[in-house]
C-alpha cells in the first residue's frame, strides 16, 4: 500500500542516493502535446538538497524536451524503481526549474555533485526540483535487475566538445532550441559557463 510522505530524509533518501537510475516525466500544457519520459543516470549526478528539494545534472541529449517543458509550466515527476532488494517506488511529484550555465546560481549547484566534471557531458544545466508530492508504492512487478557499471559512451563523446563547439551541435540539431511541439528550448546559443 503505498504512502504518503512530508519529506525526503532517513530511509527515503537513502533510497533514492543509492539507485543508479531513474525516470523524469513532464508535458506540455497542451492536451495534445508531447509527453516526454526520460532515463536518467550517471553515478554523482543526482543530489538532495534538502529534505524538499532535489536536483540532477541535465547533459546533453538527443533532445531538450525536459527543459522545454520545465520552462513553459515547471511539472515534472521523478521515479526511481527497486531492482534489487525489497520492492519500492518511489515518486516526487513537484515543480522543476532548469538552471542554465550562466545563472548566478549555477557555481553554488554544481558544488553539490562533487562526482562529475562537467566538462565531460555537455553540461546543460542543472534541474532543481521543489516537492510538492512524495509517494511510495510496492514495486511488486518490478523485475530483479543487477547493475552493472556506468556506460563511459557519453563522457567520452562529449568530452571532445569544448563551449563553442557544443553550442554548433546543438544549433544545428532538432528539437534542441525548440521541442517537439513547438516551446522554447535550451537557450542558444549556448550560455557561457559562470564556473
Amino acid at each position: 500500500m503505498g504512502k504518503t510522505y512530508e519529506r525526503i530524509d532517513g530511509r527515503l533518501r537513502t533510497f533514492i542516493e543509492e539507485q543508479p537510475l531513474f525516470f523524469t516525466a513532464t508535458a506540455p500544457l497542451s492536451g495534445d502535446g508531447t509527453v516526454n519520459l526520460s532515463p536518467k543516470g550517471l553515478k554523482g549526478s543526482f543530489a538532495v538538497l534538502d529534505e524538499r528539494t532535489v536536483a540532477y545534472l541535465h547533459f546533453a541529449g538527443s533532445t531538450a524536451e525536459t527543459i522545454a517543458h520545465l520552462r513553459e509550466n515547471g511539472r515534472i515527476t521523478l521515479m526511481w524503481c527497486a531492482f534489487q532488494g525489497p520492492p519500492t517506488i518511489m515518486r516526487v511529484h513537484g515543480r522543476g526549474e532548469p538552471v542554465f550555465r550562466d545563472d548566478p546560481r549555477f557555481p553554488d549547484l554544481l558544488a553539490h555533485f562533487p562526482e562529475i566534471d562537467p566538462g565531460l557531458h555537455g553540461l546543460r544545466a542543472v534541474v532543481v526540483v521543489h516537492a510538492e508530492l512524495v509517494r511510495d508504492s510496492c514495486g511488486y512487478a518490478v523485475p530483479y535487475m543487477a547493475y552493472e557499471a556506468e556506460r563511459d559512451l557519453h563522457a567520452k563523446r562529449f568530452s571532445r566538445e569544448d563551449d563553442a563547439s557544443l553550442d554548433a551541435y546543438f544549433t544545428k540539431k532538432e528539437h534542441i532550441a525548440t521541442s517537439l511541439d513547438g516551446l522554447p528550448g535550451l537557450p542558444l546559443p549556448l550560455p557561457p559557463s559562470t564556473v
